[in-house]
């Protein structure tokens, strides 16, 4: 664990390993050209090297000045709970500090991110354009609450109701 590295440019990624971080992460299955157009078009990148190897990737959407938004961690298994994460996290949030910043996690997460500083969000809400199987996935993960789903203090509330 000595030689990682970061890399917070797309210049000379190599782009198969990036969908195979993803992929083994099983956050993406898109090809290594879907995963550079995702990449390049995005305000801020890290790619996490081992010697030569991408073992880590995350990027962020930003609109620069105020609103960010942060997708598609992944680490390899065998490089988690060294710090490599936290510090691909930290290198993203540099690139966009001063900005909100929503992140999209897997539930199993969530606690890591909280240590972090991040908070978690009562009113967030998405639209997923997927398969049926895709989308029951996330149910089963914890992605989704069940449609209508009412905290226990919305309960009662006018502007709540449908």
């Amino acid at each position: 664990m000595n030689d990682i590295t970061y890399k917070i440019t797309t210049e000379g990624i190599h782009w198969q390993e990036v969908a195979d971080v993803l992929r083994r992460s099983g956050l993406s299955d898109r090809s290594a050209k879907d995963q550079e157009t995702i990449f390049k078009n995005s305000y801020a990148v890290v790619f996490v090297y081992d010697e030569e190897r991408i073992v880590g990737v995350g990027r962020a959407l930003s609109d620069g000045v105020c609103q960010a938004a942060i997708y598609n961690i992944a680490l390899d298994e065998e490089y988690q709970g060294y710090g490599i994460g936290r510090k691909l996290i930290e290198l993203l949030l540099d690139q966009v500090k001063g900005q909100n910043v929503i992140l999209y996690t897997h539930p199993r997460t969530v606690a890591l991110y909280e240590k972090m500083g991040f908070r978690r969000n009562k009113t967030a809400m998405s639209i997923f354009r997927g398969s049926e199987d895709s989308l029951n996935w996330m149910k089963k993960e914890g992605f989704l609450l069940p449609e209508k789903y009412r905290f226990v203090d919305e309960y009662g509330r006018d502007d709540m109701k449908q």
